[in-house]
């Protein structure tokens, strides 16, 4: 059962990313710019940041789905411990 929730949510984590990544002037309109990443990113930033947003939740969603976290967590942080 743990299996079934974890490719669940794993896939609306990577709907949200594409979602975000194709619909950016949507989201924009929604939420608003974003002073950091025009400040950051120059003209056009929000949209980038949007868009490198949306990538990086559809990574997420994957690395959720297949049960890839606890691994990419431990090669990261493992010297830390």
């Amino acid at each position: 059962m743990e299996t079934f929730w974890r490719i669940v949510i794993g896939i609306l984590i990577v709907l949200v990313g594409i979602s975000l990544t194709f619909k950016t002037q949507w989201y924009l309109r929604i939420l608003g710019s974003v002073p950091f990443a025009e400040k950051v990113f120059g003209g056009g930033g929000t949209r980038l940041f949007y868009k490198l947003l949306g990538v990086g939740m559809a990574l997420l969603g994957i690395i959720v789905m297949t049960n890839f976290l606890d691994n990419l967590l431990e090669f990261l942080l493992g010297s830390l411990v």
